[in-house]
C-alpha cells in the first residue's frame, strides 16, 4: 500500500466512523466547496474542506490524493472518482444483490430508475401526505427516489448512485448474509 492508498484509507475509516451517512456527507460537502462547477478541487480546497470536517492532510498527502485521480493534468482531483473510491469496497454477493434489487426498480431496464419506472413497483397512495391532498403520489416517489439520488437530485438513479447509497449501508453490516438477507427482505427479491 503506498502513501496515497494509506491516506484514502484514513479518510474512509473517518468518514465510516460518522455513520452510514458519512461518505454521502463528504460528496454533498465538496459539492458545495466546488463553487465553479468543475467537479474537481485542488490539494488547497481539498486540505481546507477537510480540515473544516476534521479530517486533516498535510500538504504532500493533499497533492498525492489531487495527482491520483487527477484525469486531465489540471492538478485538480476529480471529485466523482475520488468519492468512488472512498466507497468501502463490497463483495460479489453485495454487489449482486444491490444489482438485483435495483433491477426491479428500473422496470424500462436503461440503467436509469425514474419517478415513471417507480410508478409500477411502488404505490404511494398510503403515505400519509397523498391521504390528506397535501401530496400526489408522483411526489411520493420523488422523494423515495431522491433518497438514493445525488446531490444534484435529477430525478434519475444510476446504478452507480444506487451503489453509492448502499456502500455506507454495507460497511455497517457485518457479513455478507446478513447484507444479503437485508436487501431480500427490504426489496422482496
Amino acid at each position: 500500500m503506498d502513501a496515497v492508498d494509506a491516506t484514502v484509507e484514513r479518510l474512509r475509516a473517518q468518514c465510516l466512523s460518522r455513520g452510514v451517512s458519512g461518505i454521502r456527507s463528504l460528496a454533498r460537502f465538496f459539492r458545495r466547496l466546488d463553487q465553479d462547477g468543475s467537479r474537481a478541487l485542488d490539494a488547497r480546497e481539498l486540505r481546507r474542506g477537510l480540515a473544516e470536517l476534521g479530517m486533516l492532510l498535510d500538504e504532500a498527502e493533499a497533492e498525492g490524493v489531487c495527482k491520483r485521480w487527477d484525469r486531465d493534468g489540471s492538478g485538480t482531483l476529480d471529485l466523482e472518482e475520488f468519492l468512488r473510491a472512498l466507497r468501502p469496497p463490497m463483495s460479489q454477493a453485495r454487489e449482486a444483490v444491490i444489482a438485483a434489487a435495483f433491477a426491479k426498480l428500473d422496470r424500462s431496464g436503461d440503467g436509469v430508475v425514474t419517478v415513471d419506472d417507480l410508478r409500477g413497483v411502488y404505490s404511494g397512495r398510503a403515505h400519509p401526505k397523498v391521504q390528506s391532498g397535501e401530496w400526489r403520489e408522483d411526489d411520493v416517489l420523488r422523494c423515495f427516489l431522491d433518497t438514493f439520488d445525488s446531490s444534484e437530485k435529477d430525478g434519475q438513479v444510476t446504478l452507480a448512485e444506487f451503489q453509492d447509497y448502499y456502500s455506507g449501508l454495507s460497511a455497517s453490516v457485518d457479513t455478507d448474509e446478513e447484507f444479503v438477507a437485508m436487501m431480500t427482505r427490504a426489496w422482496q427479491l
